[in-house]
């Protein structure tokens, strides 16, 4: 298995920069919210191990009457996810576009320029997520375009088949669409490559956190048990007295998010905002997204975050000494349904991070209300929502559901079915 991997480049926009970088980025999009993968700026398509990435100006938009941190400065985020080690796909950017990342970044307060320089700068200016989600863990790009050459391929054959043979004998069928993989394979027009060995020190790494992570709260939980009054009752005060931020964006704002959407069955998503000025809040939201984090990488790591199925990648990044936080994902749908599948499935799991920032819906006991009044936290996030510059993604078109179908497809290939009734729901899926 190959494992995935998150970059995040961040640096401060140099004075009088902003407007000429703005343009520049645009330039790689063939239409508003589309980029062109082979553009000559950032030619996304070369990297063969790149599900998604974004270049992202990072500045509050709207004004924020409850902030209490001195303004940013405007930010340009490159941030993406790949298949492999964290130590090789940035120096792979700098060898296969290196001069056009030196012209973007050129536009930072502190690039250097130097071709020497540039993998210790990104490097440098590279930021970890606090929580990182992976809709499957281990499914390549590869894999990915040869589950969906092979879906189609068995879809149009399938066709043919029940033409001839009409649709009663499923085990015919089935042998047929058998032999037919084998015949398309031998001629080397479909490919299935088989799983890479998963990474000794990767999975050393992640047993240790699987059953360490569960020991040290255990370790702990005496401490949780003698701090709970004080918590609860520092809870419930806060929650009495933060105050709320949820007037409905300007026009103007969300029409300038909706002219990015839809422009693929896939959306990107970027929310910026500040966390809550006490210091019980901004550990709250630490140790709730490590929590997430462990969660993501163990329990919801195979197509599911909670009940949600329709994330590819998310990630949330803390800044500026724990004071502020990003929220980056790639989801299916528009933003309304996104929004309200979050709501309907899983509020009490928004509230318990999200109702660390500042001006969020009032909450009670940290998980009830909150996310559960829709229109409040809709327009809270709203409000805090970033127009993604550009976007790729290495598979348009496809849902997540298509790639755990694809998925079951290939295993209907590669492990056969007992009864006539899994022979059947596995045609059904190549119908789908």
């Amino acid at each position: 298995m190959t494992p995935q991997s998150t970059f995040m480049i961040i640096a401060d926009i140099a004075n009088g920069q902003l407007g000429p970088l703005r343009a520049l980025l645009e330039s790689m999009n063939r239409e508003p919210g589309m980029v062109d993968p082979d553009n000559p700026l950032f030619p996304f398509a070369r990297f063969g191990r790149l599900h998604v990435a974004r270049f992202l100006i990072l500045q509050a938009l709207l004004e924020d009457e409850l902030t209490t941190l001195p303004d940013a400065p405007p930010r340009l985020l490159f941030l993406g996810d790949y298949d492999g080690p964290a130590d090789s796909f940035i120096a792979e950017m700098a060898v296969l576009a290196g001069p056009q990342l030196r012209h973007i970044f050129g536009h930072c307060a502190d690039f250097i320029g130097e071709p020497e320089s540039l993998v210790n700068w990104m490097q440098r200016h590279d930021v970890k997520p606090a929580a990182n989600y992976i809709n499957w863990i281990g499914r390549t790009v590869t894999q990915v375009h040869e589950e969906e050459a092979l879906h189609r391929a068995l879809s149009g054959e399938l066709r043919r088949i029940v033409q001839d043979i009409g649709r009663d004998d499923s085990r015919a069928i089935r042998q047929q669409l058998l032999s037919f993989v084998e015949r398309e394979t031998a001629a080397g027009h479909l490919t299935l490559t088989p799983p890479a060995p998963t990474p000794v020190e990767w999975w050393l790494k992640n047993r240790l956190h699987k059953y360490g992570v569960p020991l040290l709260l255990l370790l702990l939980s005496p401490l949780f048990l003698l701090l709970s009054p004080y918590l609860i009752l520092r809870l419930r005060t806060l929650e009495s007295r933060d105050p709320e931020l949820v007037g409905r964006p300007p026009r103007e704002h969300l029409q300038e998010l909706s002219a990015l959407e839809d422009q693929d069955v896939t959306n990107p998503f970027s929310a910026y905002g500040e966390v809550k000025p006490q210091a019980f809040r901004r550990h709250a939201v630490r140790f709730f997204l490590w929590l997430l984090d462990y969660s993501a990488r163990h329990v919801y790591n195979r197509g599911y975050l909670t009940r949600v199925q329709t994330i590819h990648f998310a990630r949330w990044v803390m800044l500026d000494d724990n004071r502020r936080l990003l929220f980056a994902s790639n989801y299916d749908g528009s933003l309304e349904s996104y929004m309200d599948d979050f709501i309907n499935k899983v509020a009490w799991g928004l509230n318990l991070v999200f109702s660390n920032g500042a001006g969020y819906p009032s909450t009670r006991w940290l998980i009830k209300d909150g996310a559960e009044q829709e229109q409040k936290f809709k327009y809270f996030l709203k409000r805090r929502a970033l127009p993604t510059q550009v976007w790729y993604k290495a598979y348009p078109g496809l849902t997540a559901f298509d790639l755990a179908r694809n998925s079951r497809i290939r295993k209907g290939v590669q492990v056969r079915q007992d009864s006539d009734a899994e022979i059947r729901q596995w045609l059904a899926q190549i119908q789908a």
